[in-house]
């Protein structure tokens, strides 16, 4: 064994034995206190007497420790006690946005769009499986062997995934995905992930009522882009939100927010997302905003395009906005009513009207990769018009994403529409004018 090797596993050790100690002062903060007792008391006041105790005990039966390792077991000890225990101090961290455990020996987390590995373990797995059950008995679900996979999510809004043995052959796993705060078009310009000419045209689409169609791979900021596109709808109009989870932060007054319903311990009572689809257009909605479209709810979702509902907005799964268009035909093709692939060609090309496709780089930036206008009409073949396009540079040893900006002018059709709609197309997009670039990366 390497002298790598050997500092490891004596980290590892170290790591085991601190969450073991952890575990022993819950058990006698428990034996003194009742928490059902304390229910009427609100979170702070719970934490600052149960640390209060936890402070008596430790200085009554426990080592001595300097005030720093002093407060840091106190607080482990309140964290397993009130909350997630090692995952409480990774939700109070407003930077993380992904939290990942495979086991009880392997705790992940995503800041700023990189994955690294942190020190914190669970004592065992059995400790583990406690907090998986303490997350999941908050919505009313179980997990075991007859019901190994579960999504849910916390009081806070997180999202939470949970897939055990003997689905998963590493041991439970435990992924809680947070959701930052919701970020503006002139954050994300700021940012970097889009222009500020790209940023006026998206905003001007939205105003427009032109059906947007927002792709991207897992963790390109797809929630992020339409959160931030749906602050441009007007105040009066009536807006209906559909989500597996809800994710959504929409800032208009008239905004019904409805979230899809996972079957019932007995496996009945789901409601799914062609559902909830189906339900909003009965409810005299202007517009539609889902979360993401991945089954038969597409041609629900197109259908409602076509038919009165101009400005809405969902997201797909894709590599690309060329992929994300013939993945919307695939989708609609999975209804139980089988449409010629030519009829489903139809609806695509007479509703949407834009697809915006992101792209995470390798240094974990997140930007706006092409806006492509759908220039195909009835049942003609595809065909995507690019209007702004991301062309990243090699990447250097700095290992940074660096690139150019390319613009072309929109679709007369287009420019016609934003006009009778009281806009101005920004200039570099403008017809007759050349092809723009802009050199560098945020």
């Amino acid at each position: 064994m390497g002298l790598r090797d050997r500092l490891e596993q004596d980290r590892t050790g170290q790591r085991r034995d601190m969450a073991q100690g952890v575990a022993q002062w819950r058990t006698r903060l428990l034996e003194e206190v009742d928490l059902d007792e304390m229910a009427a008391l609100d979170v702070p006041q719970r934490r600052a007497r149960l640390e209060k105790v936890t402070d008596h005990i430790i200085s009554r039966e426990g080592p001595v420790l300097s005030a720093r390792e002093r407060a840091a077991l106190i607080r482990r000890v309140v964290d397993e006690a009130l909350g997630l225990g090692v995952l409480e101090p990774l939700l109070a961290d407003s930077g993380i946005t992904e939290i990942m455990v495979n086991g009880p020996d392997d705790i992940y987390v995503e800041r700023g769009g990189r994955v690294h590995r942190i020190e914190s373990t669970f004592a065992s797995e059995e400790q583990l499986y406690q907090t998986i059950d303490r997350i999941v008995a908050q919505v009313n679900r179980r997990v075991d062997e007859s019901s190994p996979m579960v999504d849910a999510r916390l009081p806070s809004g997180e999202r939470v995934n949970v897939i055990i043995p003997p689905l998963s052959l590493t041991g439970p796993v435990l992924t809680i995905r947070r959701f930052p705060r919701a970020f503006t078009i002139d954050d994300l310009v700021q940012l970097g992930s889009v222009d500020a000419s790209a940023g006026v045209l998206l905003a001007e689409f939205v105003k427009a009522r032109l059906n947007v169609v927002i792709s991207g791979g897992t963790g390109t900021g797809k929630t992020t882009m339409l959160n931030a596109l749906s602050a441009f709808v007007p105040a009066w109009e009536r807006v209906v939100t559909i989500e597996d989870s809800a994710e959504l932060r929409l800032q208009q007054d008239h905004v019904i927010s409805l979230e899809s319903r996972p079957p019932n311990i007995e496996g009945s009572g789901q409601v799914t997302i062609r559902d909830l689809v189906r339900n909003a257009l009965r409810m005299r909605p202007d517009r539609i905003i889902v979360g993401e479209v991945r089954g038969p709810e597409t041609v629900d979702m197109l259908q409602a395009m076509n038919t009165g509902h101009e400005g809405s907005m969902v997201t797909v799964h894709a590599n690309s906005a060329d992929d994300a268009i013939y993945r919307l035909q695939t989708l609609a093709s999975m209804s139980e009513v089988k449409l010629p692939f030519e009829t489903i060609r139809d609806q695509i090309n007479s509703a949407i009207d834009v697809i915006v496709h992101l792209n995470r780089g390798a240094d974990g930036s997140r930007r706006i990769g092409e806006i492509a206008v759908v220039a195909s009409r009835r049942q003609e073949a595809f065909k995507l018009q690019a209007v702004y396009r991301f062309e990243p540079d090699p990447l250097k040893a700095d290992r940074i994403v660096r690139g150019r900006i390319r613009r072309s002018a929109l679709p007369e059709n287009l420019q016609r529409r934003l006009f009778g709609a009281g806009l101005e197309t920004p200039e570099p997009f403008r017809a007759g004018d050349p092809p723009s670039t802009f050199q560098g990366a945020p």
